[in-house]
């Protein structure tokens, strides 16, 4: 588990108005600017636009590339320059006839720092689009994001102060690339708000500004289920209780303690953070600590209450955790994760809600790792939440990824999930922990729980039940009978698996894309 949390690591209370690549201090980050080319402009159908883009960066300029539509277009490198300027030049083919074209350009400093600037060609009788509209820093009044125009996340973008954030169905929003505290995320702070209802004929987008889907598209044509790690993704952290190390609340990984937005967790179980419904979140998962392995999952859940409304989910080629929940009581129904790179569907801190109708590809190319994750309380507060897991299909399209591991004191039940398509079978681990210097005794984990009826699971179809030594190299040992009573405990059936797997066509990526 990759600790998407730790994506807010470094957080800073200000944030840049213009530029993912702007820090809070200016002598040791100082960003990158793009000026000069317009958001959008016209040419007769073979006509020739050309203009001047100014690159600035205190840091040193080191490169510039420009996309068309996705594709690679154009690139310069620099040697540490301050300024440069870049000429720009098109000339539409018979192809560009009566469209819109759209043109990236990003710039990259010595230090790492990134400013991206969208331009939109419009060629002959192409209706001059609205230009991109950048969101960066807090949100602190209600504000609507519309579908007439594509939404670019530069850097954090955090909702708090009781404001709403409504996101009309349609509406396209695209994250920045940029990694650490350059990362693009959404985040609803537990006192925020988000009224995201998108429909089958008009879902809500979450993806990367190097995707060249347009206004009033579902898909763009550039990517694909290969591409991921292209910004950031989506975090809720609501007031439901938790189970942390200690007491009833936490504060996210990497956030300073001095920072309130970063906190999650409290006593209201039917908590109400808004509505997310018919989201696809897609090539998402950038990292935030290289050296620590932290990657940003698709959709975090943190103490998000059963009195938020969330359905019709997909995540579609993210590099981490497809969703991840940090305890809380929220409800998903109909969740498709579609090869991730590491868990599908990861639990922890004594979750309660209920996962319904889902589906999950795992893949060796994606190098995914278990299809279900699940992880039981940290500490003593509201450690007796147990989760439900149903009515799910969990199928490797290659042969790779793993089943599902249950440990640290899962607790829960898992009913109707088949899996199948693993190369060597699908294997259900459960661990065990002991003792050793009391002989080693039983420690509660998930296995105990297995045993004493904490963790049931009725109707599954799997190959074969694992129970292994969660302490690694200690001096105990898994006695050959807890293999023997997990087996007589979880037994493979048919299972029917997802209930409906048609909620998902015409509208996710990999109903689009043919994968399902």
């Amino acid at each position: 588990m990759k600790k998407v949390l730790s994506l807010l690591a470094a957080f800073g209370v200000m944030f840049c108005l213009s530029s993912c690549g702007d820090d809070d201090d200016p002598v040791a980050d100082n960003g990158v600017t793009i000026t000069g080319i317009p958001a959008t402009a016209t040419i007769d159908n073979l006509g020739t636009y050309t203009g001047t883009a100014t690159l600035e960066a205190k840091d040193g300029l080191a490169a510039l590339a420009v996309t068309k539509g996705g594709a690679a277009f154009d690139a310069e490198t620099y040697a540490g320059e301050t300024s440069a300027t870049y000429a720009f030049s098109y000339t539409a083919e018979e192809a560009d006839a009566d469209s819109n074209i759209t043109f990236t350009f990003t710039a990259t400093d010595a230090d790492g720092d990134t400013e991206v600037f969208t331009h939109v060609l419009s060629v002959g009788d192409a209706p001059t689009p609205l230009p991109n509209e950048v969101l960066s820093g807090l949100i602190t009044a209600n504000k609507t994001l519309t579908a007439d125009r594509i939404w670019e996340l530069a850097g954090r973008v955090i909702v708090t102060d009781g404001a709403t954030l409504t996101i009309e169905p349609g509406t396209i929003i695209k994250g920045r690339p940029g990694e650490g505290t350059n990362a693009s995320v959404l985040m609803i702070a537990r006192d925020g708000m988000i009224n995201a209802e998108g429909t089958a004929d008009m879902p809500i987008i979450f993806t990367a500004t190097a995707d060249n889907i347009a206004v009033g598209q579902k898909k763009g044509t550039n990517l694909d289920a290969g591409d991921n790690e292209l910004w950031g993704g989506v975090v809720i952290l609501g007031n439901a209780p938790i189970s942390p190390d200690a007491g009833t609340t936490a504060q996210i990984e990497g956030v300073p303690a001095s920072e309130p937005l970063g906190q999650y967790g409290g006593n209201v179980a039917n908590d109400n953070r808004g509505i997310l419904k018919y989201a696809s979140i897609r090539h998402g998962g950038t990292t935030i600590d290289a050296v620590a392995g932290n990657d940003i999952n698709g959709l975090t859940l943190g103490g998000v209450g059963s009195g938020t409304t969330i359905s019709h989910i997909e995540i579609f080629a993210n590099f981490d955790d497809g969703v991840e929940f940090f305890g809380g009581s929220v409800n998903i129904t109909n969740l498709l994760v579609y090869t991730v790179g590491d868990d599908a569907i990861d639990v922890d801190q004594a979750y309660s809600g209920t996962v319904s109708n889902f589906l999950v590809f795992t893949s060796t190319a994606a190098s995914s790792d278990e299809g279900l994750e699940i992880d039981g309380p940290e500490g003593a507060e509201n450690s007796t939440g147990k989760f439900t897991i149903q009515n799910g299909t969990i199928t490797s399209v290659d042969g790779g990824g793993s089943a599902a591991d249950f440990k640290s004191k899962a607790q829960g039940t898992v009913n109707n999930v088949k899996y199948s398509g693993f190369t060597g079978g699908a294997t259900i681990k459960i661990r065990a922990s002991f003792d050793p210097g009391n002989s080693c005794a039983d420690k509660t984990d998930a296995y105990t729980n297995l045993i004493g009826d904490n963790l049931v699971f009725t109707t599954i179809e799997f190959s074969a039940v694992s129970v292994y030594d969660g302490d690694g190299a200690d001096a105990c040992d898994v006695p050959a009978s807890y293999q023997t009573s997990a087996a007589g405990k979880v037994s493979s059936t048919s299972a029917t698996g997802a209930s409906d797997a048609s909620v998902f066509d015409a509208w996710s990526a990999a109903s689009i894309s043919a994968l399902l």
